[in-house]
């Protein structure tokens, strides 16, 4: 057996199985190694069941019966029922939302139940019990009195499940695998000086302490160490990606600091020191001669437009190198067609008085500004023409969307790419978008998404990093309140208060489609689909509601989305899909349902879209669970607008997981957890830099480069 196998080669395995195991990201014995516990639960002593007290930890033998699955009365949640029999009495068992429980068994079967016993005094259940077959033998009540188990046993893993493959499927598997010594071919991925310097266990020791741990303190290390492996070879990507950079040849560009200057003299408000701080930054990489590579964060409004910007013009000013004529190029990405159309139409506000040709590429369509018909507009043109002009060099500026990188688009001196939002593209597509044209573009990749200091210093380790902290003068600040269910029309009058002012109003829902009773994330969660018709019939009749969710073609988004844009929509049901940052300065104000399901950080950029208005902008947060961490942790958000602190505030307290998690970030909740401890990603990143300036191509790592590999596949599918 080794750990690259399939399991198909090592298992049984029925496709429900094999479906539910590939949902989980498990293909091979590896995955299947690196598929840690959610938790642990220990086995309580052995308990006659007629003495069971609500709240113990118990471990309990018997016969089951009355196998039932049903919905319960009230909220309609999916039920697996049974109940346990021993000499002393009887208990029922109830498995809430895993109803399938309750036909992996028999009638009459032998059985080990362990669990926290629920209910009143006198009605005692067990809810949600790990129950197992099991041998008449291993049961307290039939061994001699002096081998009954009174203590605490041993401690059990319970994992990640999907339908097919359960916590007891999941320990049978691994004992399986130790007992075909899969261990011994194991190969540590962290070089043994760093394992025995930061005293971490071993491969094989963190391996079994992690799945079949005899203390907790040992699954504990085994946690921290994958956690550190799983950093560390994040930062081992991280750091061969910027050495690969520092080795390419650029553009230099030397008179960056006053084409800059002069640029922001134009423009009718003074930059903030923040900005200027970064366009310095930027303006100094620009004079290297391996190409930049710079992440600018800022929160929502702090003026990242303005900084490309200036550094744009920059370079469309300068010339190509031994040319005494043309210009060199920028290519901007963004990602959606409505956001590249907003920012086409920027870049003509402030590059109008050049002599320059500026060019929108999207999905549905090319412009080109100037006309050379109707002065002073953009208009449209042929694909391929519009090819034709970027490969001569006489577009000097390209603005598109996923457009951008397909391989008919092709530059004669692409010398800065600019990437908005760039974890919503994915890393291969920058770099597509990076590796057109002659010599290695600088490239400024540009969030609104606040990343904790942790986060950004391990995912974009590759990059520098500039933060705009700072707000232009003027802006408006926004009024955040929490709103109780039974007050919505409180709100609802708020909005209506807006729309009679002529402006205009999101209003944020958790859901697209009518909740599915038998999910438990569904329940009552409010849908945007039902609540856009809703809202029209009941609620806004004499205004126009419009309705924008994930599911929808991008051409409905984008029509969508140009319809609120040209004021065409009063108010916008919609779903998180809003979050990116387009441009309604009219949209005064936000209310959002199910407010709690969101991250802190994801709620500071939904409110951010009305954050762009010269009118005081006001945001309605309507939680549907009266939690108190629920509710402290919107509170947070009533009393702060500092969308960086909001979001360390998320990482401490809700957790790496539940903020960012695998599917936006290709980091595991494992790896997210670990964000916590800056010691921990500090050292990473300090072994990381070392191990890779004295062997770059991993040669004397094959086992670290087989974990790179698969740590960079996962951030590649961001």
């Amino acid at each position: 057996m080794h750990p690259n196998d399939l399991l198909t080669k090592h298992f049984r395995l029925a496709p429900p199985q094999i479906r539910a195991l590939k949902k989980l990201g498990i293909l091979t014995v590896r995955d299947l190694l690196y598929h840690f516990p959610a938790r642990y639960d220990q086995a309580g002593a052995d308990s006659n069941i007629v003495g069971l007290v609500a709240g113990e930890s118990v471990t309990i033998f018997g016969t089951i019966s009355k196998l039932d699955t049903r919905k319960s009365w009230k909220r309609r949640i999916p039920v697996g029922e049974a109940v346990i029999t021993d000499s002393s009495g009887s208990v029922k068992v109830m498995w809430f939302h895993q109803p399938y429980l309750a036909k992996k068994f028999a009638e009459g079967m032998f059985v080990k139940a362990v669990g926290v016993v629920s209910g009143k005094t006198g009605k005692p259940y067990l809810a949600n019990p790990h129950v197992e077959p099991a041998d008449r033998t291993e049961a307290g009540l039939f061994k001699p009195a002096a081998a009954t188990n009174k203590e605490p046993g041993t401690f059990f893993a319970v994992y990640p499940e999907s339908r097919g493959v359960t916590s007891l499927w999941f320990r049978h598997a691994f004992d399986k695998l130790y007992a075909a010594n899969i261990l011994d071919s194991v190969d540590d991925p962290i070089p043994a000086d760093i394992v025995k310097r930061y005293n971490l266990p071993d491969i094989q020791s963190a391996l079994l302490y992690i799945h079949k741990p005899d203390d907790l303190r040992h699954a504990e290390a085994a946690r921290k160490r994958f956690a550190f492996e799983e950093i560390f070879a994040i930062q081992v990507a991280r750091a061969r990606e910027r050495q690969e950079n520092d080795s390419l040849a650029s553009f230099p560009i030397r008179d960056g600091a006053a084409l800059a200057e002069k640029f922001l003299s134009t423009i009718p408000f003074p930059p903030t020191g923040a900005q200027k701080r970064a366009v310095t930054s930027i303006l100094s990489d620009f004079e290297k001669k391996h190409p930049m590579a710079r992440l600018l964060e800022g929160d929502v409004g702090s003026g990242k437009t303005l900084v490309a910007a200036a550094t744009a013009y920059a370079v469309v000013n300068s010339r190509p190198p031994q040319r005494e004529s043309g210009t060199l190029q920028v290519a901007y990405m963004a990602p959606t067609e409505i956001l590249a159309q907003q920012h086409f139409q920027s870049f003509i506000e402030y590059f109008s008085h050049l002599p320059i040709n500026i060019a929108l590429m999207t999905g549905s369509g090319c412009k080109k500004f100037p006309s050379k018909v109707k002065r002073g507009e953009a208009t449209d043109i042929s694909r391929a023409q519009l090819l034709k002009w970027v490969e001569s060099g006489e577009i000097a500026m390209l603005v598109g969307t996923h457009a951008l990188i397909q391989k008919s688009v092709k530059f004669q001196h692409l010398a800065l790419c600019i990437v908005d939002e760039q974890h919503r593209f994915g890393t291969k597509q920058r770099r597509e978008l990076a590796h057109k044209g002659d010599a290695a573009p600088h490239f400024l990749s540009m969030t609104a998404t606040p990343i904790p200091r942790t986060l950004a210093l391990t995912l974009y380790g590759d990059l520098d990093i500039s933060v705009l902290d700072e707000l232009p003068p003027g802006r408006a600040k926004i009024t955040t309140k929490i709103v109780k269910p039974a007050e919505r029309a409180s709100a609802y009058e708020a909005v209506r208060g807006e729309l009679e002012k002529g402006r205009q109003a999101f209003v944020i829902c958790p859901r697209i489609e009518e909740p599915d009773p038998a999910k438990i994330n569904a329940l009552q969660a409010k849908s945007a689909k039902a609540e856009a018709k809703r809202l029209q019939k009941d609620v806004f009749p004499e205004y126009t509601v419009g309705l924008l969710h994930g599911a929808m073609r991008p051409g409905e988004k984008d029509e969508g989305m140009a319809d609120f844009v040209a004021g065409r929509i009063h108010v916008l049901v919609a779903t998180s899909v809003v979050e990116v940052g387009v441009n309604v300065p009219n949209a005064t104000i936000i209310l959002i349902e199910g407010a709690e399901r969101f991250g802190l950080a994801q709620l500071h950029q939904l409110r951010g879209r009305v954050m762009r208005s010269s009118h005081p902008p006001q945001c309605f947060l309507v939680p549907e669970t009266k939690g108190e961490m629920s509710l402290k942790r919107l509170k947070a958000l009533e009393q702060s607008s500092d969308g960086f602190k909001l979001a360390e505030a998320d990482l401490e307290n809700r957790g790496a997981g539940d903020l960012f998690g695998r599917k936006q970030w290709g980091v595991s909740d494992l790896g997210m957890e670990a964000l916590k401890n800056v010691k921990l990603i500090q050292a990473a990143r300090t072994e990381a830099q070392s191990l890779v300036e004295h062997d770059p191509s991993l040669v004397n790592y094959p086992a670290l480069a087989e974990r790179v590999a698969s740590a960079g596949a996962e951030l590649h599918s961001e």
